[in-house]
């Protein structure tokens, strides 16, 4: 049987957990074929064979982060657009058309390979064909229907879109069940009629814990070139102010550098390795609320503060706040201040994460994700 998977670029948290998934249904001797474009693309091509491209679909940002406004006039003008990594004015084509030069990609590559399963992590466009093409398929996912902060003009896309998460076998949710903390996300599982269908499986990462050192603040900075610029001009001023050390990283893969402001450490990039041991020794972190990122801090039982960037990190940054295991900030002022909070409380907030971190370690998302995948095909 041959297995395709897929997954949308907005972010690394897709290829990020179709990697390991992939890595593990290889094990199990399943032929697999790989799909994305942009950077996931590229992720995919080190570690498999048989990965295909297409073409991304991007937001439209700028140094602010991404533009809600803009980005719906983008769904179908293009528009003018500075590319800071190359330095140049260029003219960013609409979504529209990116979802059609898409479309016809993956349609291209699906129809050769007529795989037995599609497993698709964010890209619609799969499911869409495999709905067409009555290709069995599975969704893993984090955002269904958001119901925190989420543009209103955004709706009838996102109800365009169900239609064809609703036709998928599984739907797997690398969540946990009781403490979801992707539950703005989701919305009404009964009322969008796909309880049944949904696992919630915990999420992929090792959630083992390892005692550190907690003795920095550390943040590390993710997401596209504007957003991760936005969130760099509000946390690094904050933390250079500061008589604590702190470390930053930035997120950039080509940027080696390393700077200095105050007892601030700025990172242009720190490898998974790297990563690990600052966040394994710090005492709090800041970060913007990814989902994936949110487990990792979870796994390290850190107090944290989220500062979001759009409306799913948004979603994250509200229940991990109502938990208590964080705080949710929108700009500097609020920043410093809470840090300061979050010291005189850090007790209070360390307990709270501590038996998060506990019941989420249960959960072993990556196995059971491969026991949906398995009794799928044997179905």
């Amino acid at each position: 049987m041959q297995l395709l998977l897929t997954c949308a670029e907005l972010g690394l948290g897709h290829v990020n957990r179709i990697i390991p998934l992939g890595k593990k249904l290889q094990k199990r001797g399943r032929k697999l074929h790989f799909i994305s474009g942009g950077i996931a693309y590229q992720l995919l091509k080190k570690e498999f064979e048989n990965v295909y491209p297409c073409a991304p679909i991007s937001w439209y940002e700028s140094p602010r982060g991404i533009m809600p406004s803009i980005s719906l006039l983008n769904i179908l003008l293009p528009l003018p657009w500075y590319d800071y990594k190359h330095g140049k004015l260029k003219l960013k084509a609409s979504n529209s058309t990116e979802t059609v030069r898409r479309y016809y990609d993956v349609r291209k590559h699906v129809s050769k390979i007529r795989p037995d399963l599609i497993i698709s992590d964010g890209d619609i466009i799969s499911l869409r064909l495999g709905k067409k093409w009555k290709i069995p398929s599975i969704y893993i996912t984090n955002i269904i229907r958001p119901t925190y902060r989420f543009p209103a003009l955004l709706t009838p896309g996102e109800r365009f879109t169900e239609r064809y998460v609703k036709r998928c076998v599984k739907i797997i949710v690398p969540d946990i069940p009781k403490y979801t903390l992707c539950e703005y996300n989701l919305g009404n599982l009964d009322e969008l009629g796909i309880r049944e269908k949904v696992e919630f499986v915990g999420t992929f990462s090792d959630m083992k814990y390892e005692r550190g050192s907690e003795k920095h603040i550390f943040a590390p900075i993710s997401g596209p070139t504007g957003t991760k610029a936005k969130l760099a001009r509000t946390i690094i001023p904050v933390l250079s102010s500061l008589e604590s050390k702190s470390i930053v990283s930035l997120g950039e893969p080509d940027n080696k550098s390393t700077k200095r402001f105050g007892n601030c450490e700025v990172y242009g990039w720190l490898n998974k390795d790297q990563r690990k041991e600052y966040m394994k020794n710090a005492k709090i972190v800041i970060f913007s609320g990814g989902h994936g990122t949110c487990f990792e801090v979870i796994k390290h039982r850190k107090p944290s503060i989220c500062i979001p960037t759009q409306p799913e990190q948004m979603g994250n940054a509200r229940k991990l706040d109502e938990l208590k295991c964080s705080i949710y900030v929108e700009n500097k002022r609020q920043l410093k201040s809470t840090i300061e909070e979050i010291e005189e409380k850090i007790e209070f907030y360390k307990r709270n994460v501590e038996r998060l971190s506990e019941y989420s370690s249960r959960f072993k998302g990556l196995d059971s994700a491969v026991t949906v995948v398995e009794n799928t095909l044997q179905s």
